[in-house]
């Protein structure tokens, strides 16, 4: 019978560690695999391209001179010849007239200027939407990856007590073992499952958000792909003000702030500019409805700024900087704090997964062939057989969770930072 138990719960570790990666087996994706996928089917980015199409529009808009404005009159009813449309020479009547606005203050050049920096700001927009999207992505990924790990935990704890069930069950049919040691064993193995049935909720959550943003089919389960060792950088070898020089240099957000603040300055400088009356230019001809005949004429015309000087828009404009310079205060402000809030728990993190023992894994999943001989010679209890594959799940757990924590930490630095230095 004990031989019978030690052969099963072995070969159901054994089995489930070699067919672990084909538990959830799909699209196995490395992480350069999934950020190709992201950059060339994300919705999002589509989206934001267009929105850059639109503002670079906008600027051909603003370069175009106004058109010439032409008009054209003529007799309709001659009442001395009683003639409609009378145009005998002696009684046609031909009215011309040509305008041209010419915009003065610079108008044309600062509506470029605002328009220019309009664009700019949406291709900045784009390269934060990558930023942020990216972050999201990589997390996810990682998360992934540390999850699947302990679900391999538990499905390697959860075959091993299924088998000392079923094994138990027979034997306790027998009257050979105490029902109540069956009831035990029962009670953790519907405890493990409900625990993994969690968990696997909370990877497909996850797997959902990750899915949505490399645009694959809603059914595809993906399966992260680790390297055996990773490019990664230790949080100590870099100096905590280069992280926050990096982040001043390349947080795109950030760009977007000072790129406001310059906007309001220049639609500042237009909104005056629209206070200057513009000039309209004229030329005409009247061939009989004048005091000669055959009227040439050229004219300049120009609205009196007596009433209305633009100064409700020149008044928002200059809130509109002030606003502007108070958010780009904020936004230096935030980025200082993310960065060192981030620097900290990276350290933090560093710390918690060097102590880790490289070996502690292995030895661990050693000693679980030994706690079922002990358990076959009855040198351990009930209890203590399944304390002992708790204990493995739960430093199992402990572990990955620590290492992925890590992960995430060094991820917020990138993301706080703009600049790709941890996790290459």
């Amino acid at each position: 019978m004990w031989k019978r138990i030690r052969i099963l719960t072995l070969l159901a570790f054994w089995a489930v560690a070699a067919n672990a990666q084909t538990i959830r087996d799909s699209i196995s994706l490395t992480l350069s695999q999934a950020e190709s996928l992201f950059l060339k089917n994300n919705l999002q980015l589509l989206a934001q391209k267009y929105s850059i199409d639109s503002a670079e529009a906008g600027i051909i808009t603003a370069r175009l001179y106004d058109n010439p404005e032409f008009s054209f009159g003529s007799g309709f009813y001659n009442a001395s010849t009683a003639k409609f449309f009378d145009y005998s020479y002696d009684s046609k009547e031909i009215a011309l007239q040509l305008n041209q606005l010419i915009k003065t203050a610079g108008k044309r050049n600062k509506a470029i200027s605002v328009a220019n920096t309009g664009a700019v700001i949406t291709k900045y927009q784009f390269s934060d939407l990558i930023r942020t999207l990216s972050y999201t992505l990589r997390n996810d990924y990682f998360n992934i990856c540390y999850m699947l790990k302990t679900e391999q935990a538990y499905q390697i704890e959860i075959d091993a007590l299924t088998n000392t069930a079923n094994a138990y069950q027979s034997q306790a049919a027998k009257g050979n073992i105490a029902p109540k040691d069956l009831l035990r064993i029962q009670s953790q193995l519907y405890t493990l499952q409900a625990e993994l049935a969690s968990l696997q909720n909370t990877i497909d959550d996850v797997e959902s958000e990750l899915k949505l943003l490399l645009r694959v089919k809603a059914t595809a389960c993906i399966i992260p792909t680790l390297p055996v060792t990773q490019d990664t950088k230790k949080i100590t070898d870099i100096a905590y003000q280069e992280l926050v020089d990096s982040a001043y240099r390349n947080r795109n957000d950030l760009n977007v702030s000072k790129a406001t603040l310059k906007l309001s300055e220049q639609n500042l400088a237009l909104q005056r500019a629209m206070a200057v009356p513009d000039i309209t230019l004229s030329a005409g001809y009247d061939r009989l409805g004048s005091y000669v005949k055959d009227y040439n004429s050229i004219g300049i015309s120009l609205p009196i700024p007596l009433f209305n000087r633009n100064q409700g828009n020149i008044k928002q404009a200059k809130i509109g900087v002030s606003l502007s310079k108070t958010q780009l205060d904020i936004q230096q402000d935030q980025i200082e704090s993310q960065v060192a809030n981030a620097y900290i728990g990276a350290v933090r993190a560093e710390k918690l997964v060097q102590s880790i023992d490289p070996f502690f894994e292995k030895n661990f999943s050693r000693l679980i062939a030994e706690v079922t001989k002990n358990f076959e010679k009855h040198n351990l209890s009930i209890l203590e057989f399944i304390d002992f594959y708790d204990a493995y799940k739960q430093n199992i757990l402990q572990m990955n969770t620590l290492r992925y924590n890590h992960m995430s930490q060094l991820e917020q630095l990138n993301y706080y930072t703009g600049t790709r230095i941890f996790n290459k």
